[in-house]
């Protein structure tokens, strides 16, 4: 069986079963990247995210894995996307901005409980940064090496980022919680929750 590195180079030179086999294997990943991120953009962003891995010319090199590569590639198009909607004009970082500061949609995601449902309108309150971050360690898995690849910088950092990133969550978590009159959840509520959303993801990324 052909590896993810023979497949890219394989399609890059004209081979579509390659790329169908490579696009049916991580169709998912990517959707889950820019659904609670994209509002209705997502479908072109998944597309132009392939488009990108075909397009480019660098030699991959599988330090990280393919899903990483993938991923990385995601996030710039998702940066662009956002900084192409300007924030009133200012020049920022478009990572420091949260979705829900950008004016973002509400989430497409469907949450089966108001649990769900707070913990994915307190992901979009976050810094742009941090919600990528979190999404990829509960929903896609992402070892620190991995996180560090997407994000590009060092893996130290990655994992300094994902431990600022979980506490934020929290607080903003927990004061939608006191908003809405619920009883305080504990941090093992929280990362339970998180998981769980990544079947709702999951589902909702089928092809």
């Amino acid at each position: 069986m052909a590896s993810e590195p023979e497949l890219l180079e394989a399609w890059r030179n004209g081979d579509r079963d390659a790329g169908a086999k490579l696009f049916e294997q991580y169709y998912g990943t990517v959707r889950r990247f820019f659904i609670n991120k994209a509002d209705d953009a997502a479908e072109d962003l998944i597309q132009q995210t392939f488009a990108a891995c075909l397009a480019g010319r660098e030699r991959f090199e599988n330090r990280s894995g393919f899903r990483a590569y993938l991923l990385g590639i995601a996030r710039n198009l998702l940066r662009k996307h956002w900084q192409s909607r300007r924030v009133r004009g200012r020049k920022i970082d478009i990572e420091d901005v949260s979705l829900a500061e950008l004016g973002a949609g509400p989430s497409t995601l469907l949450s089966r409980n108001r649990a769900h449902k707070r913990l994915l309108d307190a992901l979009r309150e976050l810094p742009l940064s941090e919600q990528i971050v979190l999404e990829l360690y509960y929903w896609e898995n992402l070892s620190g090496a991995e996180l560090g690849r997407v994000l590009e910088v060092p893996e130290d950092t990655a994992r300094s980022r994902l431990r600022r990133a979980k506490l934020n969550l929290g607080k903003v978590f927990r004061r939608l919680e006191r908003f809405s009159g619920a009883p305080e959840s504990s941090d093992e509520n929280l990362e339970n929750w998180a998981r769980a959303i990544h079947r709702l993801a999951s589902d909702d990324a089928e092809p």
